[in-house]
């Protein structure tokens, strides 16, 4: 309780005799904030469609309380254990699941496909079974987004999606920290997206950002829109929180970004589309002029990682001044911590 009367604090900025006078207040917005927080308990995280703009606010405003906190010892997972199904590579998305869950006391456990059964001589749907009476929580990254739900149809426990080829939504939501530790909130901020329109984070973003009100642009080749089903569905969405979506391949788009977004132009499993994809998207390259272009000098960087220095981004930019791409990457850690802490936790113990 008190840790918690010291965040309030620290957000609404009261003087001390204006603390003493709001207590009543303080203690009643703590309250709402926890049972909304418990609300989150026993969910699954596999795309930000299935939550409401109100969840996902509660999930950002939640990681950076965690991240004021990471000085701090505790063990909020003691005697929970956490499922790490990996298809794919990964640094970020590994050390931040298995870091996030272990310093608090958890007991990760990392399995590969070479480890376990995964839809070879067991259907996913009986590993599903296994896995959710031995584990608290399940984590998946991989290629398919139909696996992932089928882990979280049929396991009984909460199942995060550390990535598949549709959707990356523990990124995206350690992005919009990022642009709000830089500019602070999210709502009515421009973000844009250069690079590849149809890949996992450029979908993640467009998802979060109509649900945000964040203005957001994807710019790209003809050839490499976004799907024209996840814009039809994000239309109203964005329409209803105020957010402005264009996609386009105009870059002179960029004006007036808050933040300008790149990603790598050939996605695991993707490498023999790597002459075509660098051919076509070389126009795109996020370099000091396109970052210019913008006509402001807050500007920042963002970079999911890894990235491929001289593709689609110079190492001027991602190294230099207005990058963030690095606290965007640790970020990784707090926003995943604060998805398994408000969908595992008992109540009362954040």
């Amino acid at each position: 309780m008190m840790q918690r009367i010291e965040y309030i604090k620290g957000c609404l900025s009261y003087t001390f005799s204006q603390i003493l006078t709001n207590i009543p207040n303080i203690i009643i917005i703590i309250y709402m904030n926890t049972q909304k927080l418990t609300s989150l308990k026993g969910r699954s995280l596999l795309k930000w469609l299935d939550f409401t703009r109100e969840e996902i606010r509660l999930f950002l405003d939640f990681s950076k309380q965690v991240k004021s906190e990471k000085d701090e010892k505790k063990e909020r997972f003691k005697g929970k254990t956490l499922a790490m199904l990996f298809e794919k590579r990964s640094t970020r998305t590994r050390c931040a699941f298995e870091t996030a869950f272990g310093e608090e006391g958890g007991h990760p456990v990392f399995l590969s496909t070479d480890d376990i059964q995964l839809g070879a001589k067991e259907s996913i749907e009986d590993t599903a079974r296994v896995l959710g009476r031995m584990f608290s929580a399940i984590q998946f990254r991989g290629f398919k987004q139909s696996t992932v739900e089928t882990l979280a149809n049929y396991s009984g426990v909460p199942v995060y999606n550390g990535l598949t080829d549709l959707f990356h939504p523990t990124q995206v939501l350690a992005d919009i920290l990022t642009l709000e530790e830089n500019f602070g909130d999210c709502q009515g901020k421009k973000l844009v997206f250069v690079g590849d329109g149809r890949n996992n984070v450029a979908r993640s973003l467009l998802v979060i950002c109509s649900k945000l009100g964040v203005n957001f642009s994807i710019i790209t080749s003809p050839t490499l829109m976004p799907d024209a089903n996840l814009l039809t569905l994000c239309d109203p969405i964005a329409k209803k929180h105020g957010a402005d979506i264009h996609i386009g391949t105009d870059l002179q788009k960029v004006v007036d970004a808050d933040a300008i977004y790149t990603d790598v132009w050939v996605s695991m499993g993707e490498d023999a589309k790597r002459p075509e994809r660098v051919a076509i998207l070389s126009p795109y390259q996020v370099n000091q002029s396109l970052m210019d272009k913008t006509l402001r000098k807050d500007t920042i960087f963002l970079h999911c990682l890894p990235a491929i220095k001289g593709e689609e981004v110079t190492t001027e930019v991602i190294d230099g001044p207005q990058s963030r791409a690095w606290e965007q990457a640790e970020n990784r850690k707090w926003t995943i911590k604060a998805i398994m802490l408000a969908t595992l936790s008992e109540q009362g113990t954040f």
